[in-house]
């Protein structure tokens, strides 16, 4: 079996994502926190509370621990619902705490990589219908011109809208996010108002901030036929990856939205992107089914030959990744990995998986798409909102009523990687053997 090493581009970002209302606590202001309330809404019963204690100052602590074990950027969101607690109001001490944590990661030598829009949203603005109002993308752009114009000092790097694909088929389609709507047309005006809102922000951001990357989060789930009758099952997974992987970032070279039954033209969305946002966590094989007209005639499962994480919410393919940032590349803009991990509270499935997928994000920037970094969900364990605490997928366990750190060995893997920017065998040999035939064949 031949050594080797495989070494990332000067430059390239290692870190870790985190979205405000997953980790900071104590948000009462916000469309999850009453659905929080609303029994039968959230697995066990669960809230967020505290959370990771975040907006009570515990991010010195965590940002120290992602510093010390060799990250040199981190990807947070900002809570729409703090900085404009009313539709006639805006809050300028919220807005100094997303300050001071910018900060916080440029003195520890952090590049900011800043989420505008991450599942949550203000009361208010739920109130008025939320992203189905048509009122919603100058909102929203308002929002981003306040936000960006607090943060310019400290951040370049945005991402105006994270997974509009998930937000919108969760909130609107299959009703586990609020408002727990089920309607396909309800679902889709969304996606377009969703549209029109980056459009509107990315603007506004470049107007700030000529200097400013913007880009999206998409979450991109694979779909494959999963035979042995393939034509059959391409049908559904062909469907499945247009409508919800890709259907949104073609609109931003094009304009136009295209669903399963509908398109929607949004020509303000075209050019608007200056970098492509890959979250990966999985492969999701797919056969096709007559009976099964509600779910696009498919019944979906996961391939038996995978390994499959703590509850089974997730199986380690990594090709899958492989497959999207090459997809990516095509746009021929820079690539990041925004999101990719997986929940596993004993930490046995994540060595494998985390270095399995970082050899097809070297594999991509080597010869696909000019990948920049990689973002790895997540930091500490968080508030998974519909599944509550019932999954860990932090580098750092999180026991949420004392608020103690844990350290998983993968944390050691991780400070590896991102201090030599290069994946070795040695690291393989050692955090996760039964990887090395995959990942050094021969």
């Amino acid at each position: 079996m031949p050594e080797a090493t495989f070494q990332f581009p000067k430059g390239f970002l290692w870190g870790c994502a985190t979205a405000s209302h997953q980790v900071e606590g104590q948000n009462t202001n916000n469309n999850w926190y009453a659905w929080e309330q609303t029994e039968g809404k959230i697995r066990n019963g669960d809230k967020a509370g505290l959370a990771c204690d975040w907006w009570g100052g515990r991010w010195r602590e965590d940002f120290d621990r992602a510093a010390e074990t060799g990250q040199n950027a981190q990807r947070i969101s900002v809570e729409w619902s703090r900085v404009q607690p009313a539709p006639d109001r805006w809050d300028e001490e919220a807005l100094e705490r997303y300050r001071a944590m910018l900060r916080g990661m440029l003195e520890r030598k952090m590049t900011p990589l800043v989420t505008l829009h991450h599942f949550s949203e203000p009361l208010w603005l739920s109130e008025m219908g939320g992203w189905e109002s048509d009122k919603a993308p100058a909102l929203f752009a308002a929002f981003a011109r306040k936000t960006v114009e607090a943060l310019k000092e400290y951040c370049t790097l945005w991402i105006t809208i994270n997974e509009p694909n998930v937000f919108a088929v969760s909130a609107y389609l299959f009703g586990e996010f609020p408002p727990g709507k089920k309607d396909m047309g309800a679902m889709i005006r969304v996606m377009a108002n969703m549209l029109k809102g980056h459009a509107l922000a990315y603007k506004v951001i470049h107007e700030i901030q000529r200097e400013a990357r913007v880009g999206v989060a998409i979450h991109l789930r694979s779909f494959w036929p999963a035979g042995p009758v393939k034509f059959l099952d391409s049908i559904p997974a062909n469907v499945m990856n247009r409508a919800f992987n890709t259907s949104f970032m073609d609109a931003l070279v094009d304009g136009k939205l295209r669903m399963v039954f509908k398109t929607v033209n949004v020509p303000e969305a075209a050019g608007t992107q200056d970098f492509i946002g890959v979250n990966y966590y999985t492969v999701e094989m797919v056969r096709f089914n007559l009976l099964k007209p509600g779910g696009l005639f498919r019944d979906g499962f996961y391939d038996p030959q995978a390994t499959l994480s703590g509850t089974g919410f997730i199986a380690n393919m990594p090709q899958g990744l492989g497959q999207w940032l090459k997809w990516a590349g095509k746009f021929n803009l820079p690539v990041m990995v925004t999101e990719n991990g997986v929940e596993d509270a004993e930490d046995r499935m994540r060595p494998q998986y985390l270095v399995e997928h970082i050899h097809q994000v070297w594999r991509a920037s080597n010869f696909v798409a000019q990948v920049k970094g990689y973002f790895h969900w997540s930091l500490v364990d968080n508030f998974e909102w519909e599944r509550g605490w019932s999954q860990r997928f932090g580098l750092w366990g999180l026991d949420p009523a004392t608020q103690m750190r844990i350290r998983r060995p993968s944390v050691d893997l991780y400070d590896a990687i991102c201090k030599q920017n290069a994946l070795t065998y040695e690291m393989v040999a050692k955090y996760a053997p039964a990887s090395l035939a995959k990942i050094f064949p021969g």
